[in-house]
């Protein structure tokens, strides 16, 4: 006859799964093979000695180093432990030697005749979080720039502005048209096109290099760079520098009616967020200063600034 014991036991090891069985005081009383394993992917050591060990006050030695997975795990232990919830469920990642990697934590609570336990998974999703991030990633980048695209950029702009009201900085924006650009297409074909948004895109998110700045495609030949703790004088100087750089490149575009080279319409706004207004007033200026650069000739740059004491400044500057 089969030892049941042997048997449960090894139906347990051969699972992918990472079990370990602990009293309701976190006591570890079993591990199943694969957990040994699990231990092994974050240090690089297998490690056999659980049993006896508590579980729980592992979690607490790694919520007191501010580890913020290790607090919600030991959270959610206890809370299937007082019977509060019957299950519990956590993702989280773990930094192996080579790579990160992330598992799904499953806490479930059962007993032995008058005895308590709580068995403890530990399951490894790398692959499905993995595409996940991929999929993330798909809907917030343009395809052809690699840019950030229109959905990513008001998220940004969203969290930029909260953080702005907090810490009373500016913020600019800049939104961006490439002058006459379907005399581009016309002329030299859209494989040519699609070269000089690729490589345009390449210049506009070279200005973005911090983490308070974003460079996004706004639309099909419009781009937008939100620059974070900058002020009027700061944009200006950024833009200016851009625009010089684009005309000094003399990129082609010789059927446009204004001049037979690449230029761009830039509308600059900057704005003191705070508690009274709303970050779509500055998308709704920079595009009407963006505007009217289209409609007043091209090739320029026009910047209005809403300082700390409300006061409007207006600025257009053409090469």
């Amino acid at each position: 006859m089969i030892n049941s014991y042997n048997f449960v036991k090894s139906v347990l090891d051969s699972t992918t799964e990472s079990i370990v069985v602990i009293e309701p005081n976190g006591k570890i009383i079993y591990v199943n093979s694969s957990w040994d394993s699990l231990g092994a992917t974050s240090t690089g050591v297998l490690y056999q000695g659980w049993v006896g060990m508590n579980y729980l006050q592992v979690c607490d030695d790694a919520a007191r180093e501010n580890d913020r997975f290790a607090i919600k795990a030991a959270a959610g232990i206890r809370k299937v432990s007082r019977a509060e919830q019957d299950i519990y469920y956590l993702d989280y990642p773990c930094d192996g030697p080579t790579e990160q990697r992330w598992f799904m934590m499953r806490v479930t609570r059962f007993s032995v005749e008058s005895s308590q336990f709580l068995v403890i998974s530990h399951q490894d999703i790398t692959e499905r979080k993995v595409a996940e991030e991929q999929i993330e990633k798909l809907a917030r980048t343009d395809e052809m720039t690699g840019l950030a695209n229109r959905r990513c950029f008001e998220e940004f702009l969203r969290n930029q502005w909260k953080r702005s009201v907090r810490t009373k900085t500016p913020l600019s924006l800049a939104l961006i048209d490439i002058d006459h650009f379907k005399m581009i297409n016309d002329t030299y074909g859209h494989s040519i096109g699609d070269k000089y948004l690729k490589f345009l895109s390449s210049s506009f998110s070279q200005l973005a290099n911090r983490p308070e700045d974003i460079c996004a495609r706004y639309g099909g030949d419009e781009f937008a760079i939100l620059l974070g703790d900058t002020d009027q004088i700061g944009g200006k100087l950024v833009m200016e520098r851009l625009v010089e750089n684009i005309r000094n490149l003399k990129i082609p575009n010789e059927n446009a009616p204004t001049k037979p080279i690449l230029t761009l319409s830039i509308g600059l706004s900057t704005m003191y967020p705070n508690k009274t207004n709303h970050y779509e007033n500055l998308i709704l200026s920079a595009n009407n200063l963006m505007c009217s650069v289209k409609n007043s000739g091209r090739d320029a740059i026009a910047v209005t600034s809403l300082e700390k004491n409300h006061g409007v400044l207006n600025f257009k500057s053409r090469g």
